[in-house]
């Protein structure tokens, strides 16, 4: 039998209200093109009998009338399909929007369990194929589906016994649709996660095609990129293989159909119950029904597919997405920079706890850097910071405000990120700069100028207007990481966070970039995470982590004398106390 919709087609219906003028011009449109049909139908009736007696007069205004009701049915067709792809298109748009939008406040942790190859698949090809079900549906499903219920309404009121007869042939198509139509749908769902995989597969290997030719590791992705092809492929075949089974065995049982009418209807003629006219437009009515039960069942077959990519586009939904603002949000207003942690605990497991009991006051203006073994919760307390994760004990303060309490968009104008690897949007060097904030030509000059980048940046054929192309590949390391630092002061930040921003530079672009951060960093709070520990011995303070605690803390020649973990750290990158003296 028929099953309902488990993916949720219905509420999308919303989507579609705002578009009510649009869908009402095409809901009329609709009508006059359906009800043409039986007049069609009926015409046939009468021309073929004329036909058959040679009576040429009543040929010629038959075959007029129905020229008529052609160019009739033919720009009512127009009207339906062009005034209902608008609406139905709109709604694919909203729906990828409010998707798109969801997945920018997705939580972090949400989101790093995601693939990007996954992600950018469902956003185009699934979202494509839910705004075809979607169109077909108005445009074509419904009309069709009329068309069945008014021609069939005209076969019965021609002669119901035979129409009776046709009937019981109904539920076995229905049936055999619906089992063909799940199983095409479960096809359909394996076939496009293997898509989701290869996608996934395509951005690692575009993305690490250096590395791969660097360890002579083509052989050994080529096999598993052609495994995965292959899989994609076996999947896409047992999906065909499904139609290609149910086109023959519904169309088989059509023709049947219509044999065992014509052996009906030459009985009920012979029985004088109808007469050679009717059955004329009876089974040019019956004829007319061909075409909109193949429409229905193709399209039953792409509302199952459209399931299984709405369903996919729907787990978005379920992902969760970081703490709203609070209803009484507090203001942020003048920020000094002063940082506090107290008693902090956090973990992206609740059972497994990355940083535990932190307590760690910053004073507005001080550099600190924060060093440790990887794992120790240095990344963790950035996130908490810029709030991407929230303490699920104690509190950390931005200059006495409990940053839960603060409007997320006023503390990241407040708190900049500089990371370790520079991530720089595609555009000009002025728009990356300003990263969407409205900012004036001024504004973005005096941020390279902080971030030692105007001078490269003058030098570049259009200057500020010289174009970025795809993850920055025709700038330098060097070049991105003081635009990177230039995007973070444009805003004026009161506290800087530094994802070790030198880590994978040579030592030339490693010293203009130095240049730049120490400009950018005068008068701000600054937290450094340090894995180089040469780059951290002039911070006001160093903060050394271990399993999300402080064990030590205190500047560099105080905790080298003091001969703790952090001295340990630094032998091992062969840095002497005598380094600072």
């Amino acid at each position: 039998m028929l099953q309902p919709s488990t993916a949720g087609f219905r509420r999308l219906l919303p989507l579609l209200l705002p578009h009510r003028r649009a869908l009402l011009a095409g809901g009329l449109s609709m009508l006059v093109f359906v009800a043409c049909w039986p007049l069609l139908a009926w015409l046939a009736g009468q021309l073929i009998p004329a036909i058959g007696a040679g009576d040429l007069p009543r040929v010629l205004r038959v075959v007029g009338l129905a020229l008529m009701v052609f160019m009739v049915q033919k720009l009512a067709q127009f009207g339906q399909d062009s005034f209902l792809a608008e609406p139905a298109l709109l709604v694919s748009q909203d729906l990828r929007r409010q998707l798109f939008a969801r997945l920018q406040r997705l939580e972090f942790g949400a989101l790093e369990k995601l693939s990007a190859g996954d992600l950018t698949y469902r956003l185009t090809e699934d979202a494509d194929r839910v705004g075809e079900v979607i169109y077909k549906t108005i445009q074509d499903t419904t009309p069709s589906a009329l068309q069945l219920v008014v021609v069939f309404g005209y076969m019965v009121w021609l002669d119901w016994p035979l129409s009776l007869a046709t009937l019981v042939l109904a539920p076995l198509v229905a049936v055999l649709v619906s089992l063909f139509g799940a199983r095409v749908m479960r096809a359909a769902e394996r076939s496009q996660k293997q898509v989701s995989e290869l996608a996934g597969l395509l951005g690692e290997a575009i993305g690490g095609l250096p590395l791969v030719r660097a360890f002579a590791a083509e052989p050994w992705l080529q096999q598993r990129f052609d495994n995965e092809i292959d899989l994609h492929r076996r999947a896409r075949y047992r999906t065909q293989r499904l139609l290609a089974l149910q086109y023959p065995v519904v169309g088989f049982l059509e023709a049947a159909g219509i044999l065992a009418v014509l052996l009906i209807g030459a009985a009920r003629i012979q029985a004088g119950g109808l007469n050679a006219q009717g059955f004329s437009s009876y089974v040019t009515a019956l004829l007319m029904l061909i075409d909109p039960i193949s429409h229905l069942t193709t399209n039953f077959n792409e509302f199952q597919q459209g399931q299984a990519s709405l369903r996919r586009l729907r787990q978005i939904e379920h992902e969760p997405v970081e703490a709203p603002d609070r209803v009484d949000a507090e203001p942020l207003g003048q920020v000094a920079g002063q940082l506090e942690l107290r008693g902090v605990r956090f973990g992206y497991d609740p059972d497994q706890p990355v940083l535990r009991g932190l307590d760690l006051t910053v004073d507005a203006g001080q550099v600190v850097a924060l060093v440790g073994p990887s794992g120790a919760g240095k990344s963790t307390l950035f996130s908490l910071l810029l709030r991407f994760n929230t303490a699920q004990h104690g509190q950390v303060l931005l200059d006495g405000h409990d940053l839960a309490a603060l409007r997320a968009r006023e503390l990241r104008r407040a708190v900049a990120l500089v990371p370790q690897q520079s991530s720089v949007f595609s555009g000009t060097v002025a728009e990356a700069i300003a990263f969407g904030r409205s900012a004036s030509l001024e504004q973005i000059r005096e941020a390279a100028r902080l971030a030692n980048a105007d001078g490269f940046i003058e030098a570049l054929p259009e200057g500020y207007d010289s174009r970025i192309e795809e993850r920055g590949s025709n700038f330098s390391g060097g070049q991105l990481q003081r635009l990177a630092i230039a995007r973070a002061v444009l805003g004026n930040p009161a506290v800087l966070l530094l994802d070790e921003a030198t880590s994978a530079l040579d030592a030339e672009a490693e010293a203009a970039v130095q240049r730049g951060l120490q400009q950018a960093m005068a008068g701000r709070t600054v937290l450094v995470i340090a894995h180089r520990l040469a780059t951290v011995q002039t911070a006001d303070r160093i903060v050394v982590l271990e399993a999300g605690q402080i064990v030590e803390q205190g500047s560099h020649s105080t905790l080298m004398a003091s001969g703790g973990r952090y001295r340990e750290l630094c032998e091992r990158q062969l840095i002497q106390l005598g380094a600072d003296a």
